[in-house]
């Protein structure tokens, strides 16, 4: 690898180097210690001294220098010359090895060494050469992996080194690298970690003893920050057998959030698909840089705070301060400008923030600046405010941006302007939440009284035209006039806060605001206000009409999701008057029926109906519609799915929570598993179903304002309440009826309806009456004492426990796998499990720590797991195959295609045939592919593999007879290769052979015996298999051939196998002539006898060079009459005690699983690097 020229002082470097080239310019030298054969200790102590300093020629055991004039040192072998001067040389390349070294070498002498002869001043020479290297090294920096790092030529040596180090495949995309410590035990070894896609590499070569580890990504269960006995800070990764510690960074939370990130990209990728969509750029793992890691990270907090759809790409943070009339001061904070939004955040948490929907917005534009206002620009939106930030860096370059972005948003959504509304408009009770959309007004805020009525859209509309609450209104147990003026007073703050804050979805968004939603939202504007938090109100402006053709476009369509749905809608809400009639169960069937059309990957969950029921009684259908969208797509990612992982990655958080928050509690309660029970509905229906409607409303309130954080601290102030009566409960069940009757009795007084109980209340048989608990108390208490977690602590724990949890999934899934598949095979339970690990990893990329001292290449994972995942880290995925499916049953989930079987085959299979074993594991693959899908299950594979190594003779013979006849064997010409070059088939050998002795064996009554015998104990149910012509006898012939090469017993094997075969080739042929002449059995056994020659032709197979009279070869137009069974083979195969014992002997699947670990990543490498050469080769025509 080319260095940028670098001074290195030789005075004392000589005792570290050993020259092996010099000319009158160049030096190539050895790393002392680097290439001898007995380590001897000058050798050691320079390892260790590698593994300690930092160089940049560490560890690099060659180099090539450049003999700067005037230098210091002899060339014998070139000039034979003492140049005197300075002891200064310039390092120009380094190399891992001796052939790369060399090739910079060649490359010097043909190309430099000659035209610096020319040259009279050396130190022209010197400028020339230095200039040269760099010329060199500009033009590699442009190759992709370089281009992309801050520093591009440490980037690049330290490539080389990984590469070297770990043999990868070149697909295999290194991230970054650290200088740091792994502890063993109490021993620290100082090295090097590098971070790639899909694993986590450590190397350390001290003291004369090079240790390496690999671990995947996919098998860290654990990522977390510690300390021990001798650091304060250390970075602990847990695998399912061990633990490793690293510490000595120089910067260590940058490592962390490195790893946390590439941890959680790559088991997202590999082991949540289900869900799971990338950014764009990170799409193709082999781009992902650090930069990458760093966008993805910032571009999710950002999504997060904002609750922002998941397509919005952030395109620059800025600080900045922004104007806020009502503290009549500029704010310092920071703006986020994404593809569709400005957004503005205060540096003080929840002091303000503002969200700009670029569709909102009218005009950006640059003012003067001033010392007052530095670098001012204006947002103007159309609700005639305007919003000023100043302090701007860059700012050109961000108008630019702004607007080009903004042009865009108008182009794609125009928008037409309502000319009706006057200014004084602006200052009525009506105010407009959003656009104007091709002459609609899309929600429309009136503050009203819940009396007033609304004035509805065409009856003959299919959508019901408002919210439910509007039509079925009921009465409270409170009088009128009281109910009233709650909600007056309620109104009235509102009014006065949105006209000093703002009316619309661009409203600042401060502490007073939170203090008015955790006290409940009118019933008026609750609807309203939901679509403004949220943003919903921005996709409904964006799309109209789609939710119409949705619902068009699915009615009446009938499918597993739709009677799910069915079966759902009277279970929703059916103590509300909305919901015990068809009014409202229409319009929830709608609603439910157009999102599943929406979302098919979603499609239907359980609990959607409950939180659509209640957005339905404050919303417009259409507008329930999208807040269940931004719902399910943004607010609560990964709830609503198959196997609910983001709700169970933010149960697990919870538990972490309580253990910080509530450490007696979570010390009493040893396993807070029984609280997940519980409190898993309050985060997937929002407390919907778990506490009186009307109080779960004021929930829902602080959700749609705070997003996820509002649950998280209401679930910790509702154990908090009860912490008392938990801590002295005696079992998991009175704990759960403490907090049942604590959530049944939560009433909400400002409530202008009737109270509504859960259906929990209804179990209830208290004697006495249990104290009430106000909902606006409670929600007061949550933000008081449990409101200090801020969206970026939790998205970091929603990281960190993503992993435990895809980890149990996994783990789950295993478990069932092998309860499925232990009971009906006879391997082994842990030989099974790391089958398993092999059969995953190879399909998508998985299994343990990888350990290797002192080998030159790291050992690989465990097993089919492995040939998943390995499939998954560097290759491409078909178009259209889905090998992981979490939907279907556990042990048809992960899937492997041919080729990567015939991988495992290679692997693990005990019929090894040298190259025909290639050809047999395509045969294999076609058998088990019942269903033609090109794909294999976990099951399949292991039940073959168990008659390989279990079965009886009888089923080894009959899945070999299987593998050479349809579906397995077909007309490909891939079948006809075999080590033996179309061999002729002799079918002169006798039935009868004279023994040493003297005896003589006669096959001929063995095999008719034995054929009788067989047919007696045939299963009578069982599928006769077809008889196998001439065609496949001579490809099971070739296999057999091949099975025996290399065994112990090779030539009396073949000795065997010479006799069976001549034995089954004559019966065919007595067949063949019998079938033709309609001869009796009895003729056949004529015919078997005058057919046998001398003993002197004693061969099977003949030459193809020699062409005795007495063999001959089949004759193509005989060969489709002439068949045997597989009877025939199994009594002829018994007949011969060498062939029974090879069948029969004990097989260790043990080793082969040992050999498989090893040997797994060096296969997928040289397999990935064959492929590659014929795309060099064409490239260089």
């Amino acid at each position: 690898m080319w260095l940028k020229p670098e001074e290195v002082l030789l005075k004392n470097a000589l005792k570290l180097w050993v020259t092996q080239k010099s000319s009158c310019y160049f030096i190539l030298q050895r790393r002392r210690g680097h290439g001898e054969g007995g380590g001897r200790l000058t050798g050691r102590l320079v390892g260790a001294l590698d593994a300690v300093l930092d160089s940049n020629a560490r560890v690099a055991p060659f180099r090539i220098l450049l003999q700067v004039p005037g230098s210091q040192v002899y060339s014998p072998i070139a000039c034979g010359e003492l140049l005197n001067g300075s002891d200064v040389y310039w390092a120009i390349a380094t190399g891992a090895t001796l052939e790369e070294i060399n090739q910079h070498w060649d490359w010097l002498e043909q190309n430099l060494l000659h035209t610096l002869s020319v040259f009279d001043n050396k130190d022209d020479i010197a400028s020339f050469v230095k200039g040269k290297v760099k010329a060199l090294i500009a033009e590699e920096t442009s190759s992709r992996l370089a281009e992309q790092e801050e520093e591009p030529e440490k980037f690049r040596e330290a490539l080389v080194k990984f590469e070297a180090r770990f043999n990868f495949p070149e697909a295999e995309k290194l991230v970054t690298y650290y200088s740091c410590c792994c502890w063993k035990g109490r021993v620290p070894r100082q090295g090097w970690l590098y971070l790639s896609i899909n694993h986590l590499c450590f190397y350390s070569f001290f003291l004369g003893k090079e240790l390496k580890l690999v671990i995947p990504w996919v098998d860290i269960q654990k990522l977390e920050r510690t300390s021990n006995v001798f650091l304060t800070d250390t970075i602990r990764i847990t695998t399912q057998n061990k633990e490793r510690d690293f510490s000595m960074f120089l910067n260590l939370d940058e490592v962390f959030k490195i790893m946390e990130q590439l941890a959680d990209v790559t088991l997202r990728r590999l082991l949540d698909n289900e869900a799971f969509d990338l950014d764009p750029d990170l799409q193709e793992p082999s781009q992902i840089t650090k930069r990458d890691l760093g966008a993805r990270a910032q571009n999710e907090f950002f999504r997060a705070f904002f609750r922002l759809p998941r397509k919005e790409k952030l395109r620059a943070v800025v600080d900045c301060s922004l104007w806020t009339p009502f503290s009549r001061c500029h704010t310092a904070g920071r703006m986020f400008a994404s593809d569709s939004y400005i957004c503005f955040a205060s540096r003080e948490d929840g002091c303000c923030h503002v969200v700009l929907p670029l569709r909102e917005v009218v005009s950006i534009e640059k003012m003067e600046d001033t010392s007052l206002l530095p670098n001012p620009i204006i947002v103007s939106i159309r609700s005639k405010m305007a919003f000023q930030f100043i302090e701007l860096k860059d700012r050109e370059n961000l108008v630019e941006g702004l607007l080009e972005r903004l042009k865009q948003v108008h182009a794609n959504h125009p928008v037409h302007y309502d000319t009706s509304a006057s200014d004084e408009d602006m200052t009525s009770p009506v105010f407009y939440s959003t656009s104007l959309c091709s002459g609609h007004k899309f929600g429309d805020l009136e503050i009203v009284s819940s009396q007033s009525s609304e004035e509805h859209e065409d009856e003959s509309s299919p959508l019901h035209p408002g919210p439910l609450t509007s039509v079925f209104q009921q009465s409270g147990s409170q009088s009128p006039d009281s109910r009233l003026s709650r909600e007056q007073i309620k109104i009235s703050l509102w009014s006065d806060h949105f006209v000093e804050y703002g009316r619309t979805v661009c409203m600042f968004r401060t502490e007073k605001i939170r203090k008015l939603v955790a006290m409940g939202i009118p019933e008026s504007l609750r609807g309203k206000l939901w679509l403004l938090f949220s943003d919903a109100v921005t996709d409904l402006a964006s799309h109209p009409g789609y939710y119409g053709n949705l619902v068009e476009e699915s009615l009446g369509r009938c499918c597993l999701v739709t009677e799910e749905i069915e079966r759902d809608l009277h279970r929703s809400l059916p103590e509300h008057p909305a919901f015990q009639n068809e009014t409202g169960i229409a319009a929830l069937r709608r609603v439910l029926t157009a999102y599943a059309h929406r979302n098919p990957k979603i499609g239907y969950c359980q609990s959607m109906n409950i939180l659509t029921s209640v957005l339905l009684l404050y919303a417009k259908e259409e507008e329930a519609f999208w807040l269940l969208v931004a719902v399910c797509e943004r607010m609560l990612p990964d709830y609503f799915n198959h196997r609910v992982i983001g709700a169970q990655v933010d149960q697990s958080v919870f538990e972490e929570l309580i253990k910080e928050q509530l450490p007696e509690l979570a010390e009493h309660m040893n396993d807070l598993s029984a609280l997940a029970s519980v409190s898993l509905s309050w985060f997937l229906t929002l407390f919907l179903n778990i506490m009186p409607l009307e109080s779960a409303v004021n929930v829902v309130d602080c959700f749609f304002y705070d997003g996820i954080k509002a649950i998280f601290q209401l679930g910790l102030a509702v154990l908090e309440a009860n912490a008392e009566g938990l801590c002295s409960s005696k079992d998991d069940g009175q704990a759960l009826m403490i907090l049942s009757r604590f959530l049944d009795h939560i009433k909400n007084e400002d409530s202008p309806g009737p109270p509504i109980g859960s259906h929990h209340a209804f179990f209830s048989d208290d004697p006495e009456p249990y104290p009430v608990t106000d909902i606006a108390d409670l929600i007061r208490d949550s933000y008081e004492k449990f409101g200090d977690q801020s969206v970026e602590q939790i998205e970091h724990l929603r990281c960190k426990h993503r992993i435990r949890v895809l980890q149990g999934h996994e783990d789950t899934t295993k478990q069932n796998v092998l309860r499925v598949v232990i009971p009906e095979v006879s391997i082994l339970p842990e030989d099974l499990e790391e089958l398993y690990d092999l059969f995953k990893v190879w399909k998508s990329g998985k299994k343990r720590e990888l350990r290797a001292l002192s080998l030159a290449q790291p050992t690989a994972p465990s097993l089919p797991k492995r040939e998943h995942m390995m499939s998954c880290y560097w290759e491409q995925p078909r178009p259209g195959v889905l090998r992981h499916d979490p939907s279907r049953p556990y042990a048809e989930q992960y899937r492997i295609d041919a080729r990567q079987f015939a991988h495992l085959f290679q692997l693990v299979s005990p019929w090894t045939c040298g190259a025909h074993t290639e050809i047999l594991a395509e045969r294999t693959f076609r058998l088990l592919d019942d269903n033609m899908d090109q794909l294999m299950e976990f099951k399949a594979f292991v039940s073959c593999l168990d008659i390989m190594y279990n079965g009886e003779m009888n089923e080894k013979i009959k899945l070999l007879y299987r593998l050479h006849i349809p579906p397995a064997l077909t007309e490909n010409d891939r079948d006809s290769q075999s080590p033996l070059k179309n061999p002729l088939l002799s079918t002169s050998r006798p039935l009868v052979f004279g023994k040493s002795n003297g005896d003589t064996v006669d096959y001929q009554k063995q095999l008719k015996q034995m054929i009788k015998d067989l047919a007696k104990e045939k299963d009578k149910t069982e599928k006769e298999l077809p008889k196998m012509s001439q065609r496949e006898f001579i490809q099971f012939c070739k296999t057999l051939y091949s099975m025996f090469h290399e065994d112990p017993e090779e030539n009396d094997l073949y000795q065997a196998i010479a006799t069976v075969t001549t034995l089954l080739l004559q019966i065919g042929e007595v067949g063949q002539r019998s079938s033709s002449s309609g001869s009796c059995s009895q003729e056949c056994a004529e015919d078997l006898q005058t057919s046998a020659p001398s003993l002197e032709q004693d061969c099977v197979f003949v030459d193809p060079g020699k062409t005795p009279q007495d063999s001959q070869a089949f004759p193509e137009s005989a060969e489709g009459d002439w068949t045997v069974s597989l009877e025939h083979i199994l009594a002829s195969l018994l007949t011969e005690q060498s062939l029974v014992n090879f069948f029969e002997k004990p097989l260790d699947i043990k080793s082969k699983l040992e050999n498989a670990k090893i040997n797994q990543y060096s296969l997928k490498t040289s397999e990935m690097s064959h492929q590659s050469q014929p795309e060099l080769k064409l490239s260089n025509l």
